[in-house]
């Protein structure tokens, strides 16, 4: 291999650390800045919440849980919201229909995003320890290395935002959207699943159930974006 070969080789990696790699701590540092953000929000609306039921009914509360630096729970009555940030950065397929905007064209590297999940469990999952219990993703938000975001959700949430915005995520988008999901959890009911799905059991699957009260419990997925046999899944 000749010299030139190698400085060739070394040219080309320098380049790519400079660009990619600094533009994915880019995308790292906003992420973690967006998730420090969600964590205050999250900490507000409980505050605010919580307050305001106290004086309606007790039974009923509202309580955030920050569980690590990139994750936090949202107790709201009988749901559950877990706010998960992914640490890593990650890149879309190219049939993906932000490669056809105007945005991402300037600059593919406009594309790559961190990801803060946001998924639905039942409170009761957590508070009696229910391992088998499932949680439902409800929200995927992307942020890039400008501040700038978008959402994949169902419903109106994810029409709203199913492009990248004009402006850098900020608090006020936050609160509306933290808002709308935790309408969305208490609005998604929990349905009785079909007696074919319970009508058999083990002795040995019962003394589990009654020893930890580990029924499998969750909400239905019912809505009709999938197969039939994926919207009459139980989560």
């Amino acid at each position: 291999m000749s010299d030139e070969t190698l400085k060739t080789q070394k040219d080309q990696i320098l380049k790519l650390l400079k660009e990619k790699s600094v533009m994915k701590q880019d995308v790292f540092r906003n992420t973690m800045a967006a998730f420090d953000l969600v964590k205050k929000c999250v900490q507000e609306i409980s505050s605010d919440l919580n307050k305001e039921i106290l004086g309606i009914d007790k039974r009923i509360s509202v309580l955030a849980t920050e569980s690590n630096n990139y994750a936090i729970q949202l107790k709201v009555a009988g749901d559950l919201l877990e706010f998960y940030m992914h640490t890593n950065v990650f890149e879309f397929d190219r049939s993906h229909q932000m490669f056809k905007t105007g945005y991402v064209k300037q600059n593919e590297y406009n594309s790559y995003c961190g990801i803060i999940n946001v998924y639905n469990f039942l409170s009761d999952s957590f508070k009696y320890n229910r391992l088998n219990d499932l949680g439902y993703l409800v929200c995927r938000i992307f942020i890039n290395r400008e501040m700038r975001f978008f959402i994949e959700a169902k419903g109106q949430m994810g029409i709203k935002y199913s492009s990248f915005s004009s402006e850098p995520l900020n608090k006020e988008q936050l609160l509306e959207i933290i808002n709308d999901l935790i309408i969305y959890a208490i609005s998604f009911d929990l349905f009785t699943p079909p007696v074919e799905q319970v009508r058999v059991v083990s002795v040995n699957e019962i003394q589990e159930k009654v020893s930890s009260i580990n029924l499998r419990t969750g909400k239905r997925l019912g809505y009709g974006t999938g197969s039939d046999e994926d919207n009459n899944l139980y989560i």
